[in-house]
């Protein structure tokens, strides 16, 4: 048995857990509940991590083991599968297996910049020598939400993956949608289709359906509109912000129609921004769709009192709690006055009542829930 310094016993027993071990250590330390559907799962995450843990033999003569079936691990929101990719990426590293995980998005806007990068350098292939470089030393590439709106990804992703899978990179990955509808409905999507039967040739496709969303769950009955927006408003929705994400969150770049739009923090379908940060800038329907897809959670600081003097970032909010709305995605908001009492004034005042009766009912405690 090797030493161990003051971190070394944790580390130690993690080294021999399986990952139905460690789901239900959590369980006893009631930091999860158990779920059927989750538990059900476990032994697709623990065969990946076993078959990445087998010792990779030396020698001219010695053939590295087959790397294990990758996962694709799809279902409604709020069903666990960050948390269960969070075990999962916890035991590799335990192990000190080469693991990545990233946010899809931003892990296809890094792409697309590595490529722009190998062109001005004058590569034939600007593709290739991007994915050697994210192949390059891993074992497991664990993507969190899989979905591709973007014609520009649809068109890159099949032969990344291509590449992915010849360098022996085992893919994880999450999403809200089975394979046969990613990209569903998009230009050219007959171009995509082979990506779709390369996800099925390599991956298991398991549908994690669990009667509860515990994202959800986590703001039942909590207050999600602060008024007024001042210093106890920022305290309040920090607080949110942890309990939603424990504080983590990094930008993430969603591109629509060849743009892009800046979401200031995001982590596992929460989304936290200000309202000049999705009104105040030239943004417009489709822009807040994508976000809405995105993200079920959207936290939106400061909003102004609406009128005259900022008539056009009012018409942006409206588009915004509009595509909330209909995507059923939960609002947490800290505003200068109540959803009744924000545009008092100017000409679309009249037009403002059904956004405030939107708003209203969006607070509801049950409001978001997936019927």
């Amino acid at each position: 048995m090797r030493a161990l310094g003051k971190a070394g016993p944790a580390r130690y027993v993690h080294l021999m857990m399986t990952i139905q071990d460690i789901y239900a250590a959590r369980v006893v330390a009631g930091t999860l509940e158990p779920d059927d559907a989750q538990q059900a799962v476990l032994a697709e995450f623990e065969r990946i991590r076993a078959g990445l843990a087998q010792p990779v033999k030396r020698g001219l003569f010695r053939k590295a083991p087959e790397p294990p079936r990758g996962l694709y691990l799809w279902g409604g929101v709020g069903r666990g599968k960050s948390m269960l990719m969070d075990l999962f990426v916890e035991a590799l590293q335990a192990q000190d297996i080469a693991v990545r995980r990233v946010h899809f998005h931003a892990f296809m806007q890094e792409i697309h910049k590595g490529m722009h990068a190998a062109r001005q350098s004058g590569a034939k292939d600007a593709l290739a020598p991007v994915a050697k470089q994210v192949a390059e030393g891993l074992r497991c590439l664990a993507f969190d939400e899989m979905q591709i709106t973007d014609i520009t990804d649809a068109m890159v992703v099949g032969r990344l993956f291509e590449f992915l899978f010849a360098a022996g990179v085992v893919v994880v990955t999450t999403s809200n949608r089975v394979p046969d509808d990613l990209y569903k409905d998009g230009l050219n999507r007959q171009l995509f289709l082979p990506f779709i039967e390369i996800i099925k040739q390599n991956l298991e496709v398991w549908e994690l359906v669990s009667p509860r969303d515990y994202r959800q769950d986590r703001l039942s009955g909590a207050q999600v509109y602060f008024t007024p927006a001042d210093d106890r408003a920022r305290r309040e929705i920090e607080q949110v912000w942890e309990h939603l994400t424990g504080g983590q969150g990094a930008p993430l770049t969603l591109v629509v129609n060849k743009r892009q739009v800046e979401i200031p923090a995001f982590h596992n379908g929460v989304a936290r921004a200000s309202f000049y940060d999705l009104c105040g800038r030239p943004l417009g329907p489709a822009d807040y769709l994508a976000l809405a897809e995105a993200a079920r959670v959207l936290i939106l600081e400061n909003i102004p009192q609406l009128g005259r003097s900022n008539f056009n970032e009012a018409k942006r909010f409206v588009t915004l709690v509009d595509a909330l709305y209909e995507a059923r995605v939960k609002l947490v908001a800290s505003a200068a006055a109540a959803p009744e009492f924000l545009y008092l004034e100017g000409s679309g005042a009249f037009e403002f009542e059904r956004t405030a009766s939107r708003l209203r009912e969006m607070q509801d405690a049950d409001w978001g829930r997936e019927a």
